[in-house]
């Protein structure tokens, strides 16, 4: 069963590596779309993928890379569109 959600991550996300971590976990668990940095200093992410898959980067979001302190963490779950063919960084 695939799935897509859409993130918000807050906390100090920003300069920790957090979006290239977040591409390597992606990458790891077949998992596409995309994440980006915002100008509040939140990080947003579009996961598509197979459930479990998904719920894997979901999970690593909850905590992130060493440096990253996750203060909160928005997950919208969204119709799966299957529009995406690999994990981007955006910039």
């Amino acid at each position: 069963m695939t799935k897509r959600v859409h993130l918000f991550v807050s906390g100090k996300v920003q300069g920790v590596y957090f979006r290239q971590s977040m591409k390597e976990t992606a990458d790891k668990n077949n998992v596409v779309g995309w994440v980006r940095n915002l100008p509040d200093q939140r990080v947003e992410a579009v996961l598509e993928g197979e459930e479990s898959c998904v719920d894997a980067v979901v999970d690593w979001s909850h905590f992130g890379p060493g440096g990253a302190v996750v203060q909160d963490l928005e997950i919208t779950d969204e119709s799966y569109k299957g529009e995406f063919s690999k994990f981007e960084i955006l910039y």
